[in-house]
């Protein structure tokens, strides 16, 4: 993939369709969990695409792999395209479908993710007070915004971003020590 990157930095559409081919199912997945909708999220798809032909030449292979740098850039438009419409889709931590929240953050197919372990990650998650757990879920697995959580939970945005922090903070110990 860093080679594609590399031949897409120089402007070479082959390299492009190429890459699309490889990643789109991954990249369709990340998106399709954050903007719940299947036709927007073909539109958000396109767009992270778009975004990845323009910002190519950019993508530094010390930084990371290359399938993570891809995986952000189409996680942060489907985020964009869930605060440009508006109103996200408010879903708790736990669904009335019986999804658990560890899974909503966990895709044992991710390689990007691969090196936590669903069941360390679900212990320190755990761990949380139920309510900084679920602002971790809702913004980064759902793309709320700081404001959406300061609404949904009735607190000042300084409030959520202390929460994140903290909580943000909790997990990196917590995961460094049963690693």
């Amino acid at each position: 993939m860093r080679r594609l990157l590399a031949e897409i930095g120089r402007g070479e559409a082959a390299a492009l369709a190429e890459l699309y081919d490889l990643t789109s199912p991954k990249l369709f997945g990340v998106i399709l969990r954050i903007q719940r909708d299947r036709s927007l999220a073909e539109d958000v798809l396109q767009d992270a695409y778009l975004r990845i032909w323009q910002a190519a030449g950019t993508y530094d292979p010390e930084a990371g792999r290359p399938l993570a740098w891809l995986c952000t850039i189409a996680r942060n438009r489907a985020i964009d395209g869930v605060r440009r419409k508006g109103v996200a889709e408010v879903q708790g931590p736990v669904r009335d479908d019986g999804e658990d929240w560890v899974a909503r953050l966990m895709d044992p197919h991710d390689d990007a993710a691969a090196f936590l372990d669903r069941d360390a990650l679900g212990a320190c998650l755990g761990r949380l007070e139920p309510a900084h757990r679920d602002c971790v879920v809702l913004a980064y697995c759902e793309g709320h915004s700081r404001d959406e959580l300061a609404q949904r939970y009735d607190r000042p945005v300084n409030t959520i971003k202390t929460w994140l922090h903290r909580a943000l903070a909790s997990l990196k110990t917590c995961l460094e020590a049963v690693s």
